[in-house]
């Protein structure tokens, strides 16, 4: 039997996998895994505390599929001084029938990015108000460009608002917006000078950061918003005061026993400010039609996302079935 590895670098990649094919594939992950249909295990978080470094990683398998995947991708906020984006990683995928390596996804944290807002546009099109005006945006990193570019698939906004530690990053992130033709003609992106300014009156809430320290207060959050929270993707990282969960008529993960070692649920529990029967459903359940979406336009929803494995398996399930289609990549004998 002939074994090879196939290479992709991150500019093929890219070329192959759009947002729109990368948003139904994460759909219909999380609709496998909330329907037994994916295996998932545990995620590893290394921490590498001299360089404030962090490392995920992340496997999963979606059962019928041609293959599993194990992904690492890693955050070192310290390299932009050095001329190095801070995000990196692969992944690499596996024969599901004989446990053969098959390729190795040199993305440089591609696939994380467009499956993390791939995640948020599945969140927001089964959870978001059909009308939305204003999105706030807490952060300025990659998922501060990728959300909004990916939620502009599902939804029609007139609004952003982003705030930032840093005045020069938001402003970056501000002016990148403003420019990019993805996002829905006419809307406007603006700076906002505080979290509360970002968040209150904003019909979706998107945080996107890697504090330690919540940010978002209750009291600021408006009926019938819908708060989806991507970047506690760690025990110790914190964006919402458990308040907010305890204020929220509907509370759903992407996955619960993840969210119940990481992210806003876990917090939110651990402190007694509700229990894991207040999670009314796994974000799956919902896309599977098994349990409703929003109910009325007043309900406020929260949506933890921690980030799961089968995003990774389906978005490069799909790099590697178009690639082979397409010719692309370097065979590698084994």
């Amino acid at each position: 039997m002939k074994r090879e590895l196939l290479v992709l670098r991150e500019e093929e990649i890219r070329r192959l996998l759009d947002p729109a094919a990368c948003i139904a594939a994460v759909e219909q992950a999380f609709t496998a895994y909330a329907t037994g249909e994916a295996e998932l295990p545990a995620v590893i978080n290394l921490e590498v505390p001299e360089a404030r470094g962090e490392v995920h990683v992340k496997s999963g398998h979606l059962r019928g599929g041609r293959h599993f995947a194990v992904k690492i991708a890693c955050g070192f906020p310290g390299n932009p001084e050095r001329g190095i984006p801070s995000s990196n990683g692969m992944v690499l995928t596996f024969d599901a029938t004989t446990g053969v390596p098959s390729a190795l996804l040199l993305d440089n944290g591609y696939i994380t990015d467009l499956r993390t807002g791939a995640g948020g546009a599945v969140a927001a099109r089964h959870l978001a108000r059909a009308r939305l005006r204003r999105i706030g945006i807490v952060g300025t990193g990659v998922q501060a460009r990728f959300q909004p570019r990916m939620l502009a698939l599902v939804r029609s906004f007139d609004e952003v608002r982003i705030w930032g530690r840093d005045a020069q990053k938001t402003q970056a992130c501000v002016a990148e917006l403003q420019r990019d033709p993805s996002l829905p003609a006419g809307g406007k992106v603006f700076p906002a000078e505080s979290v509360q300014e970002a968040v209150e009156g904003a019909d979706l809430v998107i945080t996107v950061t890697a504090s330690r320290q919540p940010l978002v207060r209750a009291e600021w959050i408006q009926p019938g918003a819908l708060v989806i929270a991507v970047g506690s993707d760690g025990p110790d990282k914190q964006e919402l005061e458990v308040g907010v969960l305890a204020r929220a008529d509907r509370i759903v993960a992407d996955s619960l026993p993840q969210c119940l070692r990481l992210g806003e649920i876990h917090h939110a529990v651990e402190r007694g400010a509700i229990t894991e029967r207040q999670v009314s459903a796994e974000l799956g359940e919902i896309t599977a039609g098994r349990k409703p979406g929003r109910q009325s336009d007043t309900e406020v929803i929260v949506c933890d996302l921690t980030g799961v494995g089968v995003q990774d398996v389906a978005a490069a399930a799909l790099v590697l079935e178009r690639a082979q289609a397409a010719g692309a990549g370097y065979p590698l004998a084994l």
